[in-house]
């Protein structure tokens, strides 16, 4: 009995040593191989897993992308006018809002708009872009501001990819401040 133990112990250990030095070239087998290779499909083929046969299919109605923040405001005159007179800033005026805000005005405004708001940023000094206007010559509101980082206006571009909801909205309440300060 004690020979049979052995001998069965040296098989298995000979056979798991002899794994070791098998062809390698030989593909394995595989229990479930579309698990492991996934069909790929190219973005404009034919996909017979989608009703209109489709591979890239659109978003489902009524749902937001991840990361997203729904704006209902269009870019339009009409847009415009109604985010000044209902868009409201849904952040509390705070110093590490106000800390933010500064830090992003400094980084994407202040080039164009100047420190204090006033249009006289270095860009303007330097011809580059004329007509910026100053904070305090305009009739502006928090929801205004928001409407144009989000969409721009005129010369100034849409800062909607630089710039998250959050962040966008901690600049607004930082141009108000500035604009406080200019109007007294």
């Amino acid at each position: 009995m004690k020979n049979i133990l052995k001998i069965t112990i040296a098989l298995a250990f000979l056979f798991t040593l002899s794994s070791c030095w098998l062809d390698k070239t030989k593909p394995n087998y595989q229990y479930m191989p579309d698990m492991y290779k996934s069909v790929g499909y190219d973005t404009y083929s034919e996909n017979p897993n989608f009703s209109d046969g489709r591979t890239s299919q659109p978003p489902v109605e009524g749902t937001v992308s991840r990361g997203k923040v729904p704006y209902d405001y269009p870019d339009t005159q009409e847009g415009y006018d109604d985010a000044l007179l209902n868009l409201k800033n849904p952040l509390e005026v705070n110093e590490a809002n106000l800390a933010n805000g500064q830090a992003m005005y400094t980084i994407y405004c202040i080039s164009c708009h100047g420190a204090s708001g006033a249009g006289d940023g270095e860009l303007v000094k330097r011809d580059k872009y004329l007509g910026v206007p100053n904070y305090k010559d305009r009739p502006i509101t928090e929801g205004s501001i928001y409407h144009v980082i989000m969409h721009g206006r005129n010369l100034m571009g849409s800062h909607s990819g630089q710039l998250t909801a959050k962040e966008r909205w901690q600049v607004t309440m930082y141009v108000q401040q500035l604009r406080d300060e200019l109007l007294k």
